[in-house]
């Protein structure tokens, strides 16, 4: 159950946010709603989502199961759900979501996607546990602006789920209506 009330004072900003939010996910947002209550919160945190949108030298795929894998070392489940179904929006397998918290068991991942989840679940541990190979072989993979970008993708992923996490967001049941598959182009 949420720490706060999902229903912030009605003002012309949470409006706009509410709309915004419909259009875009079919839905309010429960994590939008409960930062409605701080405006300056609110605001510099959706300029700041619109922002991280617009990053484009990571892969996508490898993005989604880095921001899922950290996720579930945080055991957000707000975010596992709407991480789920936006990934699968962008083609992303349902096995290859479906088995992020038990990857390294996992016959799915190509060797570089498992690199990928690896350095997600270290980054995400306290104190981080990022060894040097593991970066090395991603830098030679990845390039150096695509290893920054998974690196602050993870950072950002660590952000939301533990501010959901701590507000005590939970699904709002996107994964529900999501297994079908995503349209080319889309």
């Amino acid at each position: 159950m949420a720490r706060v009330p999902l229903d912030p004072s009605r003002t012309p900003l949470t409006r706009l946010a509410a709309w915004y939010s419909r259009r875009a996910y079919g839905k309010v947002l429960d994590p939008l709603m409960a930062l409605a209550h701080n405006r300056r919160v609110l605001v510099s945190d959706s300029l700041f989502e619109l922002s991280v949108a617009r990053w484009k030298k990571l892969d996508p795929g490898l993005k989604d199961l880095a921001v899922m894998a950290s996720s579930a070392a945080i055991g957000c489940s707000w975010c596992m759900d709407f991480g789920y179904w936006e990934s699968r929006r962008r083609g992303v397998s349902h096995e290859k979501l479906r088995d992020v918290p038990r990857w390294r068991d996992s016959q799915v991942y190509t060797p570089l996607e498992r690199d990928v989840l690896e350095y997600a679940e270290a980054m995400t541990a306290t104190p981080p546990v990022v060894e040097d190979e593991l970066v090395e072989r991603l830098r030679g993979r990845l390039g150096e602006a695509a290893l920054v970008e998974l690196t602050a993708m993870v950072a950002v992923e660590n952000l939301r789920s533990r501010v959901n996490s701590a507000l005590g967001l939970t699904s709002q049941g996107f994964k529900d209506r999501c297994d079908v598959p995503a349209r080319p182009g889309a």
